[in-house]
């Protein structure tokens, strides 16, 4: 790029190489000049720790920043507000819910199968 313009330019900053955290743009100053302006890296953003799907509502930020934040500004007012996306936590809900509502079926029928039990064996006793 630097090479178009005709003029050398140097970085400002101590390092010298072209990485991918010592990106580079041209500036030009009110001066006429042509300058190097650094430029940060693209945050990727928070994701879903479930199915992976960018995370609604939370700003994209580099870690750093991250921890400048207040909490409120962190998370989604819901559970698992600022780890998981809406539809998992529904997801997660209804799990929980048909998991209690086995675990009352399967209550039901032993309750049922032990009073058959004790009604087969009081019918037995009393023949003999």
């Amino acid at each position: 790029m630097a090479g178009a313009t005709g003029t050398r330019l140097t970085y400002r900053t101590q390092c010298r190489y072209n990485t991918k955290s010592n990106m580079q743009r041209i500036l030009h100053t009110p001066g006429g000049k042509l300058v190097y302006q650094a430029i940060q890296k693209k945050a990727k953003g928070p994701a879903c720790g479930d199915c992976g799907k960018a995370l609604i509502g939370l700003p994209r930020l580099r870690p750093m920043e991250y921890r400048r934040l207040k909490n409120r500004e962190k998370r989604v007012s819901r559970a698992y507000g600022g780890s998981r996306c809406a539809h998992c936590v529904r997801n997660r809900v209804v799990r929980a819910f048909l998991i209690e509502e086995q675990k009352c079926v399967k209550q039901v029928l032993a309750d049922k199968l032990s009073q058959n039990k004790a009604e087969d064996t009081k019918k037995s006793k009393s023949k003999k």
